[in-house]
């Protein structure tokens, strides 16, 4: 802000503060003046590409100033390009692109010059870009795949745009992905998972990217992820369970930071922006993120806690907020913390931003141009335009580092002077105007004004003016007595006289007078004070018959100089009369009353200067028609009670007065006491109590801390009356609660937990402030000692408890005046499982038609059974029959099984069951029975037809072949025997040496090499008689039927023996000969 120096003479005449007054000053447009710009673009002009481009630049200035532009640094000749145009008395460019060409030419900076011949002013530098919206690049993106319970990142990786676009995640359907605290989108687009779960298998996972100027989205291709799990569910599952981890073996894992990433991160904000701190933990369970600041506590009423706690944002920044933050990750397994630095840094801002300066001639004065900002900022001084280094001196200015000083100023060295106050972060650009004018007061506003205001309202009055060197300006009444300042009386910085409470004494004509060295100037304002507008009678609530006349009252008082008019409205909009309505001076009078009648009803008073209001409801009730004399009257509901007084006050009861209303014809039966409280359920109404109709008080029983409001209703047979008017509020003193919550109760949502609940206190037993519980277990008979905690909700869970196992329970209320009674303890029970296998599974077979299966309860329950699964199935041998199935009820231990097949075993698989499914089997088979009663239940084979049938076949096939035998031995001719010779043998006794017959050659031909028996082709083998063990290690063999008595085979050498490996074999065709 300026400084001003004025002669003594002048100063010591003023009354009042003339150095705020200066300040709001304001040359006239008729005067020369330097230019001063009015509006420009902003310092980052981005357009739309579909738009014509519009840089702005406007000033004032006397005589009407010029406009050039420079782009990029060096003069932009606007004449030369047919697209750009400026409209008469404006610098605004407008860029016109309908007949073709591109917007991206005209990027780059802009600034403009505003001149006249008293100076130039300068805009500040604009840089133009035009918005893009880039596509996504097209690519193949392989399917994610991951295990469930993994931490996984979705990256988006949006294309560039200007401004960069808003992302988001969004679904084929157009649907957004949910995001909670497990699955949430990061500053950077990306979509992260604390951690990965099978119902989060999807092929739609699609990133967004919506462009402001363009109004366009573009659409990456979907991600397709596949969550792999080695215990399938179906989604019913998830619906029904609340700890998808431990329940399915997850493996719980400690939280981990995903973003940010490192040891530890530093942030640095611009002063009076917003900053963004993120911190994406993976885990499992799914992390609470939670943000403190080392040192002290986060900034009050400047924080917001967004995308579930994950991102802080801390609102316009200043230097006290930096420091060191840190955020913390946890869940049931661990926590772990990740440290801000925070350093704030603040582009320049004005502390004081210099102000056109008008000085008279040799009248001194200076501007100041004070900038602050993080690193320093620099000042430099511009003169026209020019950096003041270079510009031409002037002997009578002088340069103090943010200051300007002007001395003995001399017409002729009016110019605008720019300041430019700079730093890494940013730059501030303030033209301000130094006039140098000779003029004596003068008026600028309208003379001898007439103000009417209303009695008790704020009147100001107005006195614009301009001088130079600055007048003073003092205020009197009626043409005398001392300067209006003080008291009633406060005048402005820029003139204006304001009264705060205007009376009828404050009538008269006040002058505003202008004086300085070269004159003075005066105008008048003469004021008028009128009374207010008051309705004196407004209309009631009214119930009226169909078809009954009423009328609405509405008398009014106002000034009698002031035009008065009054209206009607019927539920808010103006009414139309018609004919069964006639507005007169103080009422409106309904006849043939109708339903469409009922309403709102307003009458509005309103004069030039002020206007009041009131209202009422009318009511329309159905005719009904008298049957007596004594019925002729008309009932209705009663009026409601008035005048409602609270007495004898005491810390649990007050009395409560009232009168009654009128009873409408219809007596009245009871009284209906409500109470309002203003602290937990504010505006609700609840029944307090109900006393005859007798009585015109009630003694009312009041708990401890509720701030007290009552109301009565008036009852007869035709209902209530409207509730009265609310009496004064009581307060009555707090005390520690009488009660402890009901319906207490523990019960295992999952195996490892137990969910305490209970119905917490109402309103009226709360008994005091920050009411909360006192939750206390124990797991019974175990010794154990007692833990507890306490919360403000119904609800806490006890974790990793062991499986269905009883615990005593208390919970306890309590606020700030101290603990509720002692609480009875209940026992409850942590989470079911699946039970183990039963016991035993015995199967007895008494006889042959049924089979009985016995069982013993599981050794570990783990839960209440809720019955047993008995599967079987018949087996013979490796024939298995269908698998059946019984259910029992859990006290059942026995099943009588009816056979249906005596000749059949059976397999029994037996299961126990909880609520939370069947656990593993136990399984046995029915006994093997061999005795009398079996045996004599066996069919006898050898009755049995088929039997007989194949030992008939049998034994015809073994007469044929003994015939086929004979026949055989009936052809063979006579052979020698020869005797053991030492001899040696011809070759043609080879077959002698063997030991085998000589049959002729076409009787022996079937029988060389193998043999074809009735069972196949036998290849030639070994004997396998027990004779060979009596040879000298040969391989001797016995050809002829019974001619193995007392014969055996010779050694022969070792070329014989090779020589006659041809032998028969033996056969069963041979055996069977030697049967014979």
């Amino acid at each position: 802000m300026g400084m001003w120096r004025f002669p003594l003479s002048h100063a010591g005449a003023l009354l009042f503060c003339l150095y705020p007054l200066i300040t709001a000053i304001e040359v006239p447009l008729h005067l020369n003046q330097p230019p001063t710009i009015t509006k420009q673009s902003a310092k980052n002009h981005i357009v739309d590409p579909r738009d014509n481009i519009l840089i702005e630049c406007e000033a004032k200035g006397f005589p009407f100033p010029t406009f050039t532009w420079t782009r990029n640094g060096k003069f932009f000749n606007i004449a030369k390009d047919t697209r750009v145009s400026m409209a008469r008395r404006s610098g605004t460019l407008n860029i016109d692109f309908r007949s073709g060409g591109r917007r991206e030419d005209y990027e780059g900076e802009y600034q403009c010059f505003v001149r006249n011949e008293f100076g130039t002013a300068l805009s500040n530098k604009i840089l133009l870009q035009v918005s893009r919206s880039s596509l996504w690049p097209k690519e193949t993106l392989d399917p994610v795949v991951v295990e469930e319970g993994s931490s996984l990142v979705l990256q988006c990786n949006p294309p560039p745009g200007l401004p960069p676009p808003v992302i988001f995640w969004m679904s084929s359907a157009i649907e957004p992905i949910h995001q909670d605290k497990r699955v949430s989108q990061g500053l950077n687009g990306d979509l992260y998972f604390s951690n990965v779960m099978l119902p989060d298998s999807r092929t739609d996972y699609s990133c967004n990217a919506r462009f402001h100027f363009t109004h366009t989205i573009q659409q990456k291709v979907p991600f397709n992820l596949k969550v792999l799990s080695k215990n399938p569910r179906n989604e019913s599952f998830f619906l029904n369970h609340t700890d998808m981890y431990s329940a399915q073996g997850i493996t719980e894992k400690i939280p981990s930071f995903m973003v940010p990433s490192g040891t530890s991160s530093r942030k640095v904000a611009l002063r009076g922006e917003d900053l963004l701190m993120e911190c994406i933990a993976s885990g499992v369970p799914a992390p609470d993120i939670m943000w403190f600041k080392k040192g002290g506590e986060l900034p009050s009423g400047k924080v917001k806690f967004e995308n579930f706690n994950k991102t802080l944002r801390i609102t316009d920044v200043s230097d006290e907020d930096s420091g060191d933050y840190f955020c913390m990750a946890s869940n049931k397994m661990g926590l772990t913390r990740h440290p801000i630095s925070v350093l704030v840094m603040a582009a320049p801002y004005w502390l004081d931003e210099p102000k056109n300066l008008v000085l008279a001639p040799s009248e001194s004065g200076s501007l100041v141009c004070r900038a602050n900002g993080t690193p320093k900022p620099m000042i430099q001084w511009l003169v026209n335009g020019e950096p003041i280094e270079i510009a031409p001196e002037n002997p009578n200015r002088d340069v103090a580092g943010d200051t300007l000083i002007f001395r003995d100023s001399q017409i002729g060295s009016s110019a605008v002077y720019q300041c430019n106050a700079s730093n890494e972060h940013g730059y501030l650009l303030a033209n301000a105007f130094v006039s140098i004018l000779d003029m004596a007061p003068r008026m600028l506003g309208q003379r001898n004004q007439l103000i009417r205001v209303i009695e008790t309202n704020r009147t100001r009055l107005d006195c614009p003016f301009f001088g130079s060197p600055i007048p003073m300006l003092r205020w009197f009444k009626n043409g005398q007595g001392s300067n209006l300042d003080g008291g009633n009386y406060r005048v402005h910085e820029n003139g204006s006289l304001e009264m705060n409470s205007t009376q009828k004494e404050d009538q008269g004509i006040y002058t505003c007078v202008a004086t300085n060295i070269l004159g003075k100037a005066e105008s008048q304002v003469r004021l008028e004070v009128k009374d207010g507008t008051r309705i004196m009678k407004g209309p009631d609530d009214q119930i009226v018959k169909r078809g009954s006349t009423t009328r609405l009252d509405c008398r009014i008082k106002s000034d009698p100089s002031l035009k008065l008019t009054v209206s009607w409205l019927k539920d808010g909009s103006p009414l139309y009369l018609g004919n069964r309505m006639r507005k007169d001076e103080g009422s409106l009078t309904i006849h043939g009353v109708t339903e469409k009648d009922q309403g709102v009803y307003t009458c509005i008073a309103s004069t030039e200067l002020d206007q009041v209001s009131a209202s009422a409801h009318l009511t329309v009730q159905a005719a009904s028609a008298p049957t007596s004399r004594m019925t002729s009257l008309p009932k209705d509901k009663p009026d409601p009670p008035r005048d409602l007084e609270l007495t004898d006050l005491t810390e649990r009861g007050a009395r409560l007065t009232w009168v009654t209303g009128d009873d409408n014809n219809s007596p009245i039966t009871d009284f209906i006491i409500q109470f309002e409280e203003d602290r937990y359920q504010p505006r609700t109404w609840h029944n307090l109590s109900t006393v005859r109709s007798n009585v015109n008080s009630a003694v009312l029983k009041l708990a401890p801390y509720v701030n007290y409001q009552f109301r009565v209703l008036a009852v007869n047979e035709l209902g209530s009356s409207l509730p009265s008017t609310p009496s004064e509020r009581y307060q009555t003193n707090g005390a520690p609660p009488e009660i402890n919550p009901s319906g207490v109760r523990g019960v295992g949502s999952i195996k490892n937990n137990m969910e305490i609940t209970w119905t917490p206190l109402n309103a009226t037993q709360a008994y005091g402030p920050n009411l909360r519980y006192n939750v206390i277990w124990r797991q019974r008979n175990t010794g154990e000692s007692w833990k507890n905690v306490t919360v403000r909700t119904s609800k806490h869970v006890v974790v990793q408890t062991p499986v269905y196992v009883p615990y005593e329970i208390k919970v306890q209320s309590e606020n700030d005046f101290g603990r509720g009674p002692e609480p009875h303890v209940i026992i409850g029970y942590s989470g079911e499982d699946l039970p183990s296998a039963p016991r035993y599974l015995r199967v007895r077979q008494p006889n042959m038609q049924s089979i009985i299966v016995e069982w013993g309860p599981p050794e570990h329950p783990n839960g209440i059974l809720t019955g047993y699964n008995l599967q079987y199935q018949p087996f013979n041998g490796s024939r298995t029959g269908r698998m059946m199935q019984e259910t029992f009820s859990p006290n059942q231990t026995k099943f009588t099984l009816m056979r249906k097949d005596p000749l059949s075993r059976y397999r029994f698989f037996l299961k126990a069951r909880t609520q939370v499914g069947e656990g593993e089997a136990t399984k046995a088979e029915s006994p093997v029975i061999v005795n009398e009663a079996y045996t004599k239940s066996q069919v006898d084979i050898a009755t049995q037809g088929w039997f007989i049938g194949l030992m008939c076949a049998v034994a015809l096939l073994v007469l044929i072949l003994l015939i086929v035998c004979f026949i055989k031995r009936s052809k063979g001719g006579k052979y020698p025997v020869r005797e053991k010779k030492d001899v040696p043998l011809g070759p043609e006794d080879q077959k002698e040496d063997d030991g085998s017959f000589d049959y002729s050659d076409e009787d022996n031909k079937p029988l060389q090499g193998s043999q074809t028996s009735l069972d196949g082709t036998i290849k030639q083998q070994e004997s396998d008689d027990s004779l060979v063990d009596y040879g000298e290690g040969g391989d001797g063999q016995f050809n002829e039927d019974g001619s193995f008595i007392g014969q055996y085979t010779v050694k022969k050498d070792k070329d014989e023996t090779e020589g006659n490996e041809s032998s028969e074999a033996t056969s069963p065709v041979n055996a069977i000969y030697s049967l014979a």
